[in-house]
């Protein structure tokens, strides 16, 4: 299996704007990673407010997605819910630049678990762990700090263009033990990690096209969404556990949830069950993103695939 750390083509092939991407990420990474936790957190945010300012596409999308999925919300609380991601997502930049420093007593002063025995139980099942979860919270620290604490797991995920780039983010991701399923790899990696009672994770949220996708309700409005999970899981016996670590206001630190084992549909029709469980697993993850909306990826088109005949949403 594939972890990520090793190139794909010769270095000859990489072009003059690759290495210079390659270059300002490695810098920003350093820089941020050198500061204090709080004041690179405190420039992540500030990253995050100039970006809501500077990136008006695709601050459309994201007010689009909150009218669709919430009609009934100001416009002033939408703005409001928008700017928040945008901030949380530039605390999360500064977290991923800061966590090749941390070590599990110091991540463990600004994270704690809850549920962690709804892991541990599924886990002990001997069949595998697929982690549901999606672009909510801090999902890339949130997979870190699972390994941090003596639980690497694999994550699915798609290549960077930029495979200097792409190298460099899996060096760190994968610095714990964790590894790297990439997406053109998904149907053989994932199945053969449950049948090793491996544990991965799946960010379930994203935009899909048939036949990779399924329609599903999501806020009520129809959305393609990866049907992979909900095919592997009534294949293998896998469990299927929901995560996500999230930042709570109150308490001023991230908490990684897992939630109960969900149950998996398995009547012997293979499409009416990938329907079914897609439905069921998208629905946990609406119930998370309305109890915390202002840490989901609302910049992501996600209803961009539309039904045969219907017409398109942006």
């Amino acid at each position: 299996m594939n972890d990520g750390t090793e190139r794909e083509s010769p270095l000859e092939e990489v072009t003059v704007r690759e290495r210079a991407e390659f270059a300002a990420v490695w810098t920003m990474v350093r820089l941020l990673g050198a500061l204090p936790r709080g004041v690179a957190r405190g420039v992540g945010a500030a990253i995050g407010d100039l970006a809501y300012h500077a990136l008006s596409r695709l601050r459309r999308v994201g007010m689009r997605n909150l009218e669709l999925a919430f009609p009934g919300l100001a416009k002033g609380r939408r703005e409001q819910i928008l700017r928040e991601v945008y901030r949380n997502l530039g605390c999360l930049l500064a977290e991923f630049c800061l966590m090749p420093g941390y070590t599990a007593e110091q991540a463990s002063r600004f994270i704690r678990y809850e549920g962690l025995e709804n892991y541990l139980r599924a886990r002990d099942r001997g069949k595998g762990v697929l982690v549901l979860t999606g672009h909510l919270g801090a999902w890339e620290l949130s997979s870190f700090y699972h390994s941090l604490m003596g639980y690497p797991m694999g994550m699915v995920i798609r290549r960077l263009d930029n495979p200097l780039v792409d190298r460099f983010v899996n060096r760190i991701r994968c610095l714990h033990g964790n590894r790297v399923i990439h997406k053109d790899d998904f149907a053989r990696g994932l199945i053969g990690s449950m049948r090793a009672g491996e544990t991965v994770g799946i960010l379930m949220d994203t935009n899909m096209t048939p036949p990779q996708g399924v329609f599903v309700p999501f806020f009520g409005v129809q959305a393609c969404t990866a049907s992979g999970m909900a095919r592997v899981a009534p294949k293998t016996g896998a469990a299927v556990v929901p995560g996500f670590l999230l930042w709570e206001k109150v308490e001023g630190r991230y908490v990684l949830h897992f939630g109960e084992e969900l149950a998996v549909i398995s009547t012997g029709d293979a499409e009416a069950d990938a329907q079914a469980n897609t439905a069921a697993f998208t629905a946990v993850i609406e119930q998370y993103v309305r109890r915390y909306p202002e840490q989901w990826l609302w910049m992501h088109r996600r209803w961009k695939t539309r039904p045969a005949g219907e017409e398109g949403i942006y």
